[in-house]
């Protein structure tokens, strides 16, 4: 075939990313077929920006245990070798990570086994920042979903339900792991109540908050962890961001890893509004 008819055949083929996007509504309507799934309602409506959720982390950003959740070695570098290479050892669960089924359970999903449809997903945020100014306990409680509800509408299907506290500013200092006197930190979570509810009464798939832990700070029993994440749904730890996308109509793409059997990892996240 000639190079011009190859490059014509090429540009017939090329779509543009929001045709691409307005495509997807096509794609839904089929069944899943090798790695191709239906695509998410949220995304053939389109969308014209892109939100970074993701923090950059090095060795001084926040973990839930303190010490430091990566390291880096640089065994090759372009002076000497002509490329640069960086080796690297991270725990799962540091800067933005994903909490995998597995986390907090003995034989749930592991990162690699998350279903890709689960990872384009209605965003929807519940705002408790003015209350978590005031009491660094804050969480998201049954009444804060009913509020979101009665506001936007139903919580949509495979929804990722984010908790904004306005805690996410905080990283560059001891502020967010926030230890008080009692030796225990103090940052705002979700409530177990509110995770059962949202287990009983929707289909959202994941749960996220731009804190250290699903749990508030000072819980001793994790028990929205062992509520949320044994039911097959994952959650979403150290967002960022959330200031800047809206209550409900964003689109969370969720870069989640798949090194097999991990119980999480650092994933790169972004909200499509």
């Amino acid at each position: 075939m000639c190079d011009v008819c190859v490059m014509n055949t090429v540009k017939e083929r090329m779509l543009s990313r929001r045709d691409l996007f307005r495509a997807s509504a096509a794609v839904a309507a089929g069944a899943a077929v090798g790695g191709v799934v239906s695509a998410p309602p949220a995304l053939a409506g389109g969308h014209g920006g892109v939100v970074d959720m993701t923090h950059v982390y090095d060795d001084a950003f926040p973990t839930y245990f303190g010490a430091p959740g990566i390291t880096t070695e640089q065994p090759f570098n372009f002076a000497e070798h002509g490329f640069n290479l960086l080796q690297l050892s991270v725990n799962e669960h540091t800067g933005t990570h994903i909490d995998a089924p597995l986390h907090f359970s003995a034989d749930g999903q592991s990162v690699d086994e998350l279903p890709v449809d689960n990872l384009v997903v209605p965003l929807c945020v519940v705002d408790i920042a003015a209350r978590a100014e005031a009491d660094a306990d804050a969480q998201v409680t049954p009444d804060d979903l009913r509020a979101w509800i009665a506001t936007h509408g139903d919580i949509p299907d495979k929804a990722c339900v984010a908790m904004h506290s306005g805690w996410a500013g905080k990283t560059g200092g001891d502020g967010y792991r926030n230890v008080g006197a009692d030796e225990a930190m103090h940052f705002p979570g979700f409530h177990i109540e509110a995770a059962q509810m949202l287990i009983e009464e929707t289909g959202a798939v994941a749960m996220a908050v731009d804190t250290l832990s699903l749990d508030h700070g000072p819980s001793a029993d994790f028990a929205t962890h062992y509520a949320w994440l044994p039911s097959g749904r994952y959650g979403i730890e150290n967002l960022k961001g959330l200031d800047q996308v809206p209550a409900a109509g964003a689109t969370l793409v969720v870069g989640a890893p798949t090194h097999r059997g991990g119980t999480g990892g650092p994933a790169r996240i972004f909200a499509m509004i």
